[in-house]
């Protein structure tokens, strides 16, 4: 499993921009249990943003982010999106797409995206 993110940039405050994360699965049957959004910033833990788990009827957002950020998926694509709207200067930061997929070859799996860089300017 291989996780591709794009969309990352430097925007103004009060910007937007939408992240994108979509998995290459080598295997014909698979589930994602999980799909969502990390960031980190220089020295700080990473945090998780906002996350899918399950088909979709349970999402959750960080405090930070709530009524600014939407997370979605294409199960089609096997992508997961993060539109971030209203963006302040400290959402900067390095996000993460990140999944957790079940196989029956392999069962569930944690799986990173190589991260990408969000800079707000204030």
């Amino acid at each position: 499993v291989q996780l591709q993110a794009s969309g990352g940039g430097l925007v103004q405050a009060g910007g937007s921009l939408r992240l994108s994360c979509t998995a290459s699965v080598s295997e014909t049957r698979f589930i994602f249990n999980i799909m969502g959004w990390y960031r980190q910033t220089p020295g700080e833990q990473r945090e998780a943003v906002a996350r899918i788990i399950g088909s979709g009827e349970n999402i959750k957002y960080a405090d930070s982010v709530k009524g600014r950020f939407t997370i979605s998926r294409d199960n089609a694509k096997n992508t997961v999106y993060l539109q971030m709207n209203s963006l302040e200067p400290e959402d900067t930061a390095v996000y993460f797409c990140n999944v957790n997929i079940w196989t029956p070859q392999r069962g569930s799996l944690d799986v990173w995206g190589q991260g990408t860089q969000v800079t707000v300017s204030s």
